[in-house]
């Protein structure tokens, strides 16, 4: 144990008593979304009724509150707390006078007005494509904690910052930033998981953390070299418990070892399990696994692909890794298999798993199963609320099924790709799709499409709703919609 392992373990017992006490898993959500999924159980439902609307016109303004431009690809997912909205975005829009080109950045917007107040920029890798994809930005939502805001940065750095940046001046005591102007970002501590960590992160690292307590959970994205063949690093940790006041490594974990198939690019969640406190990865080789969250401890693991499976190179074989975050509901976990979009389209897995048991629960943890041709490759995360278990694949097609039994109610074909997942806000369900579309439900075992909504460019997140607005990006802009809103003014 490293002196920055050791140095974390002081917090661990104040962390259990906050984590034994923490509310049951599939709560629905109102006020500020400070994390992607609203809260560590990932599931995306939300109580916040008044004020969202199933339709609006963004090009006429109808219900459109305000909007602001983001960078040319955006795939971060908006995340609101104590009047401020953070969004994981590119450069292109270059909000900072005289930092030009490829960068990684987390901007900063007042939640009422839209205003710009400031953004993170982050430098590419010099290593390039194989560790940090061009223009992707940074991919990672935030997870806001009172005057804190933990992200994976497009460097495969787990960052702590300060939510008013630089505008308060430099807190420290991380005191290297490079940017350092009142617009730009306040670190508070950086862990580089490449330098401490030995990680190779697969084309970019994406995983958005959890935090419970002192702890902060994430994933590395360790995964293969470039050509496909070799993971650099097959003994560096996949998932990584970090002290979220010093940034010093409580305990980590590396369970796909060399058996990962391509890259990790999914989130943790966490809740309290049937009494359990449980950290939850979905791992790099198609396995899910559930961790005590004070030391790592395996509870259980749980392979999401067929047995006679098999992984081959550029997806065409049978064997899937994990995009998805799990989505923890009572006693269960929702989780589906996906690939790299760039593979295609192919069978997939959606899985609703026992969590109360132990061990490799492969054989005896699953309540349900769908697959196949009733289900395809997926990256998106299930919503499920009052019974109904919403999910969607990359083929285009949403889902509704029984959360406890599996049993189909219902299926729509976007005739897009979805990268999205979708949400329950109230009675109504949305879910993006690659053409730009959100698509609007009526919650409920009967579907009934209320209206599809074009943004003009791709929706790769998930519709976000906090204190009676909705908040959407696409590709380009984040949008606030309220019912009866008529755009006044652009603050960009």
């Amino acid at each position: 144990m490293n002196d920055r392992m050791m140095a974390g373990v002081c917090c661990l017992t104040w962390v259990l008593m906050v984590m034994g006490s923490a509310v049951s898993a599939g709560t629905p959500k109102k006020g500020d979304w400070p994390m992607w999924g609203g809260s560590p159980d990932r599931n995306m439902i939300s109580d916040e009724k008044e004020g969202i609307p199933a339709k609006w016109d963004v090009e006429a303004g109808r219900n459109l509150l305000w909007k602001a431009p983001l960078g040319s690809q955006t795939y971060g997912n908006p995340v609101i707390a104590d009047g401020r909205i953070f969004v994981g975005t590119n450069n292109t829009a270059e909000r900072r006078p005289g930092i030009k080109g490829d960068k990684g950045v987390i901007m900063c917007f007042d939640e009422k007005r839209g205003t710009f107040l400031w953004q993170a920029t982050h430098d590419k890798l010099p290593t390039g494509r194989v560790n940090d994809w061009p223009e992707q930005g940074i991919c990672s939502s935030p997870a806001v904690v009172g005057d804190r805001l933990y992200y994976v940065s497009n460097r495969c750095e787990l960052v702590c910052a300060d939510v008013k940046g630089m505008t308060d001046g430099n807190d420290g005591p991380y005191k290297d930033e490079k940017y350092t102007e009142p617009q730009d970002g306040d670190f508070i501590w950086v862990l580089d998981m490449i330098e401490e960590l030995d990680a190779f992160p697969h084309n970019l690292a994406t995983s958005s953390p959890v935090v419970v307590g002192d702890l902060v959970f994430v994933l590395t994205s360790n995964g293969v070299d470039e050509g496909h063949l070799v993971m650099p690093t097959p003994d560096a940790p996949a998932f990584v418990a970090v002290n979220r006041k010093t940034g010093d490594v409580v305990w980590t974990r590396n369970d796909p070892g060399k058996n990962t198939l391509h890259g990790q690019w999914s989130s943790p969640s966490y809740a309290v399990i049937d009494g359990t406190p449980q950290a939850i990865f979905a791992g790099g080789d198609g396995w899910c696994y559930s961790y005590k969250p004070e030391n790592g401890e395996l509870l259980w693991k749980f392979d999401l692909n067929p047995k006679k499976s098999r992984w081959v190179l550029g997806g065409r074989g049978t064997r899937n890794n994990i995009i998805a975050t799990p989505v923890i509901v009572d006693k269960y976990v929702y989780l589906c298999v996906g690939q790299d979009p760039e593979h295609g389209e192919g069978p997939g897995h959606f899985f609703c798993i026992d969590a109360t048991k132990r061990g490799d629960i492969t054989s005896s943890g699953s309540v349900w199963h769908v697959g196949g041709d009733n289900f395809h490759r997926s990256m998106s995360s299930a919503a499920v609320k009052d019974g109904l278990c919403y999910a969607a694949d990359l083929s285009g097609f949403f889902y509704c099924f029984d959360a406890k039994t599996g049993k189909p109610y219902w299926k729509h074909d976007t005739y897009a790709a979805i990268w999205a997942s979708p949400t329950v806000i109230g009675d109504l369900v949305m879910l993006g799709t690659e053409d730009g579309e959100v698509h609007v439900f009526r919650h409920g075992k009967e579907k009934k499409l209320l209206a599809t909504n074009d943004l003009g460019s791709s929706v790769y997140t998930t519709p976000v709703a906090a204190n009676g607005v909705l908040y959407i990006t696409s590709r380009n802009t984040l949008f606030a919609i309220k019912d009866g809103a008529k755009l006044a003014r652009d603050p960009s």
